[in-house]
């Protein structure tokens, strides 16, 4: 096997593997080539062949992978309940409080979601964050706090 081949052919196998799957690409070519250096045994009988093939094999694979695991989570979102139903006299905007949500510290979003959603109690979310229950249900009180004044200020 000639280096030199396997180097001329890494920009084109690149771009042959971004026709399926864009982000993973250069992974994709470079398990290819090394699955090349390791077939000692067997080595194949046309390198550039070999390596499309592989190439294109892998790239369909993970291809087909994420459509799965798309179509799983289509359906869990599908099946799962919002986390703001609609109310006709309710004042709150759903998707203005998950935006500001989104924009909480990670410290205060992962308490609140934990416990209004995950259903957990402080007592639960402390360990899991790395916090005694007191300085968790804090930074709820913090969070929740601050989703409201941002929320009734935009009103």
């Amino acid at each position: 096997m000639n280096d030199a081949v396997i180097e001329n052919l890494l920009g084109p196998l690149l771009l042959f593997a971004r026709q399926w799957d864009a982000a993973s690409a250069e992974d994709i070519v470079q398990d290819a080539v090394l699955r090349l250096v390791r077939s000692v045994e067997e080595r194949p009988q046309n390198v550039s062949a070999w390596l499309f093939t592989v190439v294109r094999n892998e790239a369909v694979d993970r291809l087909r992978e994420k459509k799965r695991f798309d179509r799983h989570v289509e359906r869990y979102a599908e099946a799962a309940k919002p986390w703001f139903e609609p109310e006709s006299d309710s004042r709150l905007d759903g998707e203005q409080v998950a935006a500001e949500l989104e924009r909480l510290p990670r410290e205060q979003r992962e308490i609140i979601v934990a416990h209004l959603w995950g259903c957990l109690s402080f007592e639960e979310i402390g360990p899991l964050v790395g916090v005694s229950r007191s300085t968790a249900h804090r930074r709820y009180v913090e969070g929740i706090n601050a989703l409201r004044k941002k929320v009734n200020h935009d009103e």
